[in-house]
């Protein structure tokens, strides 16, 4: 019998439902998901081991936890995720838009800016480096950039629930909207002709945005030609090169030190 068109719709509306949500999993992420207010939670399962050790945090979230067998551990996981025991259903976090996010307080600020960085565990440490460091926000695209998932939160470990991570249509126009903030947007290039401390100490106090590329391809020709500085961060040998979020990290703290952001 052919279903009614209630049905079927309501079915849809069902997937599509479960399409938005993610799951987080290991002690670190789930403990920090459970205690963040902002995160709408949906599913929590947990073995009894977890169970105990997240005591507090599920108390605070008012979630019901599921309690399961460690050998069925029944959620839709990549085999390979070391989970221990903790997996918690979530809807992604909404951090509104950059105008409002990044607005720099005293005349000071510091952003981040992803093109096309792909790799969840480079996002995931670019977002600890980040909140280590103070910046408002991380800014990435929505396409060809890694989204929010159970392995980016994990190597965040707790940081995605605290350092606003935000998913932008158009990299350029962010860029355009940073500027008209009063950022000074500095690209990290190999090829550049002066190092990032030579770059920062040649403009006035204000607030930073550094914008990094992809491992390999580096930075979009837009991209580049949409930021007001490019600088390298120097090796001290003929040949030396940082992945991605080893150089987020190097440049947020010289960032940092040249012109300490305030009112964070």
């Amino acid at each position: 019998m052919k279903k009614p068109a209630w049905v079927i719709e309501k079915e849809k509306a069902r997937r599509a439902e479960r399409s938005e949500t993610l799951w987080l999993f290991g002690l670190h992420a789930v403990r920090d998901a459970l205690m963040n207010t902002a995160r709408d939670k949906r599913r929590l399962v947990v073995t009894r081991n977890a169970a105990d050790r997240l005591g507090d945090a599920i108390a605070a979230s008012g979630l019901p936890p599921e309690i399961v067998d460690p050998r069925k551990f029944d959620v839709p996981l990549d085999p390979a995720s070391v989970h221990q025991g903790a997996a918690l259903e979530v809807r992604p976090l909404d951090w509104g838009e950059t105008r409002g996010l990044c607005a720099p307080e005293g005349g000071a600020g510091l952003v981040v800016l992803l093109d096309r960085v792909s790799d969840p565990h480079n996002v995931g440490a670019i977002l600890r480096s980040a909140e280590v460091f103070g910046a408002r926000a991380v800014i990435a695209t929505q396409r060809h950039a890694a989204p929010e998932t159970g392995a980016l939160a994990k190597t965040a470990s707790g940081a995605l629930e605290r350092q606003p991570y935000l998913r932008v249509r158009n990299l350029a126009e962010e860029m355009a909207v940073l500027q008209s903030l009063g950022y000074l947007l500095i690209g990290l290039d190999g090829a550049a002709e002066q190092g990032l401390d030579q770059a920062l100490a040649s403009v006035p106090p204000g607030p930073v945005g550094l914008v990094l590329g992809a491992e390999g391809p580096g930075l979009r020709d837009k991209t580049r030609e949409s930021c007001d500085l490019l600088a390298r961060i120097p090796a001290a040998g003929a040949f030396g090169s940082l992945n991605v979020s080893n150089a987020a990290a190097v440049a947020l703290y010289a960032a940092r030190c040249a012109q300490p952001v305030t009112g964070q």
